[in-house]
């Protein structure tokens, strides 16, 4: 099987994945207590304006068949018009989906930045002082809360210091410095995670037979380390940033609403609160296809970066 019949098969997988996420989001939200109709009419809510604004939306038929019209309009492109806001769902994700994108994508190049060179470190001093100072450390970064640390980091970098902007949103150069804070909240935690699978798979590298044989060509330590050493262990590390993508978006919805970043998990955040069904049940639909379409990335770069992993 070549690369695209691999990447048709994947995609076709990902169809009862994400048929799976739409009876989820869509039977799990119908749980949550409260009436969105009340909601939107507020203080002027009467039994009459409700009946008629539910046959409007619909919510006056049963779960089954709300599910099939909410599935026949995801099929033709339509999320849903909002309770709250009076827009689509669709222009919604469209104007907020670039925040959530860049927060994540800042995010997982600072883990990256922060894990290689410590990892690397961690590993060649096994067992020393480094070596538990590293790992020490960032333990206790994954053990705290993110919206916790979002708030220190914004009182020491921002308020205290004021080296950082405390929000905001605008241009590339901007956003280098109004997403730096809330990007390094979510890549300590995600480090931490790297960090540990990158100093294994560098550990287990090094025990290699191979590298022997490199060493008996006279190559130099250093080449041997990036030749070799990094090359081979980074692989898994792609592989972890695959699997840990939940972990981001998880985070981006908790992080966005510390710094008050007018991304997806903002918007969901809020929805939530307003009971505004059909924005939670787009984003989540979203967030799912995200998922998938990284794992997929995932599987395809590993294929290319370890040529002993075929497409069959």
């Amino acid at each position: 099987m070549g690369r695209f019949g691999f990447i048709g098969m994947r995609l076709l997988q990902a169809i009862p994945v994400m048929f799976g996420v739409t009876v989820v989001c869509f039977f799990i939200l119908r749980l949550i207590p409260g009436d969105p109709v009340a909601v939107m009419l507020g203080s002027n809510y009467t039994p009459e304006r409700a009946a008629v604004l539910r046959a409007n939306l619909g919510l006056d038929k049963s779960l089954w068949e709300q599910y099939w019209l909410f599935l026949t309009n995801i099929v033709q492109g339509d999320l849903g018009q909002s309770i709250y806001y009076s827009s689509s769902v669709r222009d919604l994700v469209v104007e907020r989906i670039p925040v959530t994108i860049w927060l994540a994508v800042y995010s997982t190049l600072i883990a990256i930045t922060i894990s290689v060179p410590l990892a690397t470190l961690s590993a060649l001093k096994k067992n020393a002082a480094p070596d538990q100072a590293i790992r020490g450390l960032f333990v206790l970064a994954f053990a705290m809360p993110p919206f916790w640390v979002g708030i220190v980091l914004t009182l020491l970098f921002s308020l205290h210091w004021q080296i950082f902007p405390v929000g905001g949103y605008g241009g590339f150069r901007d956003n280098l410095g109004n997403l730096f804070l809330p990007s390094l909240t979510i890549a300590l935690g995600f480090a931490a995670i790297l960090i540990r699978t990158l100093r294994n798979s560098i550990l287990n590298v090094l025990d290699s037979e191979y590298l022997d044989t490199a060493k008996a060509k006279g190559l130099s330590e250093t080449r041997i380390l990036w030749r070799h050493v990094l090359r081979n262990a980074l692989i898994s590390g792609v592989t972890v940033i695959g699997v840990n993508l939940s972990y981001l978006i998880g985070s981006t919805v908790i992080i966005e609403n510390v710094f008050a970043l007018p991304g997806l998990g903002q918007l969901l955040a809020a929805s939530i609160t307003q009971r505004d069904l059909a924005v939670v049940q787009g984003i989540t639909l979203v967030f799912g296809l995200g998922v998938v379409l990284t794992n997929l990335l995932t599987d395809v770069t590993y294929a290319v970066l370890d040529p002993r992993v075929s497409y069959d």
